[in-house]
């Protein structure tokens, strides 16, 4: 999922700030950012003007116990808070695209704080990280540490399926406190259209009759299914979806029958669900899923919420080509939350983040530029 965040950019991103006549602080320091996102570990303009970020390891208390969480300090008069969720990854706060990512950021003067959080590494979506998420930003804006002022903006940065936690965080007690604004990237809104849409394809724009066709990634069903195991009650059907995601993750055309067999009626009943390409059969498939698989998913789900706390408090990137969760989810989270910065990018998905042409390119400085504007100096 953090290859949404590692898009591939040119230095070509500085002569289109100079072609569009706008030299703003913010729109260069945007380009000098995307350019450091792209560079990962290799040389920048942004590195060349920063000093290195320190990283440090603290103790986050949660509900489940102390987990591990990174501090990232730029070195530098720190601007604004920000606690970095990535989408899925084994490695959790380790994984490289993450480290780089959360380095960048600091060298853009944010102080980054990195949980560890089970859900990401396990590949799951946990209810239980939103709350974890509400803690990390709650101990985030606690700090006292050097080059930054005792109250600054906290904000929670998410990406993928961890947008929607990262919205649910907020209305924990302890996010409600310290959460003052969101950056999601790729997210969504109702959860059954996401599985809709991984499943067959098909979305509409919001407000509208209309349905639309897009290939959906092959793999985005095989990694809901993943990332949900946790609802079924039975053990042993558990395991053999595991099974069935991981192969068909590694090879979409893998044989199943030989485990899927074997499966009881809980199991056999979210395969079938994952299973299925016609959108008008989804309603009445998530109805054949046990109460408690049922419901799990409309936790994790924001329709129907009362998000209008959020209204200016939220900036939302999505690829309009996006092929894991397509970008008329971030449209309708923005028009439930009220007033949002949103930002559709063309030619952007998580399959081809090379695809990104000029005008692409233009809208992710702007896009930066605003998350920039969130620092108080």
């Amino acid at each position: 999922m953090l290859r949404i965040a590692a898009v591939l950019l040119s230095l070509v991103l500085l002569g289109l700030v100079l072609l569009a006549g706008y030299i703003g602080a913010q729109s260069l320091e945007a380009t000098r950012v995307l350019q450091d996102i792209e560079a990962g570990a290799g040389p920048s303009a942004l590195k060349d003007r920063t000093p290195e970020p320190t990283r440090e390891t603290l103790t986050l208390e949660t509900e489940e116990g102390n987990i591990a969480a990174d501090l990232y300090h730029p070195r530098q008069d720190v601007g604004a808070r920000i606690v970095l969720v990535p989408g899925f990854t084994p490695q959790g706060k380790d994984d490289l695209r993450l480290v780089q990512l959360a380095t960048t950021l600091a060298r853009a003067r944010f102080l980054v704080l990195v949980p560890d959080l089970q859900g990401t590494k396990d590949l799951s979506v946990r209810p239980e990280d939103a709350a974890a998420i509400g803690d990390a930003a709650a101990l985030l804006s606690r700090l006292d540490v050097e080059r930054a002022a005792d109250e600054q903006d906290v904000g929670v940065a998410a990406i993928s399926y961890a947008v929607g936690l990262a919205v649910l965080a907020t209305l924990t007690p302890e996010g409600e406190e310290a959460i003052d604004f969101l950056v999601g990237i790729g997210g969504y809104y109702d959860t059954e259209n996401v599985i809709t849409f991984a499943t067959t394809g098909g979305f509409q724009a919001p407000g509208s009759d209309h349905w639309q066709t897009r290939m959906p990634d092959p793999l985005a069903k095989w990694i809901f299914l993943r990332g949900n195991l946790h609802v079924l009650d039975r053990r042993e059907d558990r395991a053999i979806l595991e099974e069935i995601a991981r192969r068909r993750i590694t090879d979409p055309e893998a044989a199943i029958d030989d485990v899927a067999d074997a499966l009881g009626d809980e199991g056999q009943s979210l395969l079938a669900l994952i299973l299925n390409d016609d959108r008008e059969r989804v309603p009445e498939l998530l109805g054949d899923l046990p109460a408690s698989a049922w419901q799990a998913i409309e936790t994790l789900s924001l329709a129907g919420r009362d998000l209008s706390h959020l209204s200016d408090r939220v900036l939302l990137i999505h690829g309009r080509d996006d092929a894991m969760i397509p970008h008329t989810e971030s449209e309708r989270l923005a028009r439930a939350i009220g007033e949002a910065d949103l930002h559709l990018i063309d030619g952007f998905s998580h399959i081809d983040p090379q695809g990104v042409g000029l005008i692409g390119q233009w809208q992710l400085i702007r896009a930066v530029a605003d998350l920039i504007a969130r620092r108080s100096n």
